[in-house]
């Protein structure tokens, strides 16, 4: 029960963050591509500095889940960049051509945008097609 409530108060500050700090407007976004205004960047930096302190704070703490298991963070030296680079690319085609990415999406339904909900059932089925062929496709 504990875990479900802690996941919604992350949700609903999440959306909160979101809607306030303007980054579900489309205006912004496309600004942000345009390279005609640093909020977004501003905001992504934020979001990536804050990521990479909560990641050292788990290494150093040697921070367990809910499960007493030890969090593992991967090398990034394992990484193989021409797969991330490739779907990488993907990920912002999708997001300049819709105008959000995946967590944006929920937050901006909730903000009463319902058209959103085609890009939903869009993403949900680019999930499970790969669910289903994900092992078939090289990695």
């Amino acid at each position: 029960m504990f875990r479900n409530i802690s996941f919604l108060a992350v949700g609903i500050f999440f959306g909160i963050t979101m809607t306030k700090s303007e980054a579900i407007s489309w205006y912004r976004i496309l600004e942000m591509f345009r390279f005609e205004s640093f909020h977004m960047y501003g905001i992504i930096g934020v979001a990536v500095a804050g990521s990479a302190f909560v990641i050292w704070l788990m290494k150093y703490t040697q921070m367990k889940t809910l499960d007493d298991k030890l969090v593992v963070v991967p090398n990034p030296m394992q990484l193989n960049v021409k797969r991330h680079l490739l779907a990488g690319s993907i990920f912002g085609l999708g997001w300049a051509l819709i105008g959000s990415c995946p967590g944006p999406i929920y937050v901006l339904l909730g903000n009463g945008y319902s058209i959103l909900l085609l890009v939903l059932v869009g993403a949900l089925a680019g999930v499970l097609a790969y669910g289903a062929f994900g092992q078939k496709l090289p990695h």
